[in-house]
């Protein structure tokens, strides 16, 4: 037995969840626990936790989204490391234990995450070289798009405690806010090994369900800016990106014909240096 508690949030995925709960159980390391958080689901997700008796815990909420369900699970378990499924990945055998073996090497190192295989609509596909990934001080890799998956993150309780985990506010692109905030403060390790399947091409993916995922990334930009312990680079670092964001959602809503949009969007970086700007001045 292990310190590490799994939380695998869920929202009607019953077919699915089973082989990632599954995945989880055949680890060579053995987690302490295993908490399965069913946001909303409307299908069969309780009867097959249940089929898996005390070996897996479960929880329900009400439908509130990935954040919430995350939040819930990792507040709900104890382990000194917290590691993430989420139901439509799966983890290869050792995942948990070769995490854990090179972290023993860092004592200091708050985050742990691997290299995965992409299935998309069942068939194996290779990432570009812009989803590359990285160790150390990784925090400017991470402003353009999401490098951690978290699916793969094996992450101290007490650096998540110290964050507050993710944003609740955020329907989508929290996992790149939580990274974010976490990799302006701390180095991670990153494991070259492939100890992850990360499969997507169903319908049901937020990233399908939301236009403009932009949008959310630079709010999640915007607020960053204020946070008092950025260094002077790294503040930089994220107005540049937000510019660039801004100015690109600018031209696609001027194609959609949305001129005010497109207006607010490139004023922002402005805008977020002023201590009146408020976050409820966002487009819907």
């Amino acid at each position: 037995m292990s310190s590490i508690s799994v939380v695998i949030p869920t929202h009607n995925r019953a077919p699915m969840l089973r082989e990632a709960v599954e995945s989880v159980l055949s680890q060579s390391l053995r987690p302490g626990e295993i908490l399965v958080v069913d946001d909303g689901s409307t299908d069969e997700t309780e009867e097959v936790i249940r089929c898996f008796g005390k070996r897996v815990g479960y929880m329900k909420q009400p439908n509130s989204g990935p954040s919430t369900a995350r939040n819930l699970g990792w507040r709900s378990t104890r382990g000194e490391w917290v590691a993430f499924l989420d139901s439509d990945d799966l983890w290869l055998p050792r995942k948990l234990e070769l995490q854990m073996k090179a972290l023993s090497n860092s004592s200091d190192t708050p985050l742990c995450y691997t290299d995965e295989i992409w299935i998309r609509q069942n068939k194996r596909v290779n990432p570009c070289k812009h989803h590359a990934k990285y160790s150390g001080w990784i925090f400017q890799h991470c402003l353009p798009r999401c490098i951690i998956s978290p699916s793969s993150a094996l992450i101290r309780r007490n650096v998540l405690e110290e964050l507050g985990g993710f944003d609740e506010s955020l329907a989508v692109c929290e996992d790149y806010d939580l990274w974010l905030r976490l990799t302006s403060r701390y180095p991670v390790m990153f494991l070259e090994e492939k100890l992850i399947i990360k499969r997507g091409g169903h319908p049901d993916q937020l990233s399908k369900r939301f236009w403009g995922m932009d949008r959310f990334r630079i709010r999640v930009l915007a607020r960053l800016l204020r946070d008092p312990l950025l260094s002077e680079d790294q503040r930089k670092a994220v107005l540049s990106e937000l510019k660039r964001k801004c100015s690109i959602y600018a031209q696609g809503a001027r194609k959609r014909g949305k001129e005010k949009e497109a207006d607010f969007y490139l004023q922002l970086p402005v805008e977020v240096s002023q201590k009146d700007f408020q976050e409820t001045a966002f487009p819907p």
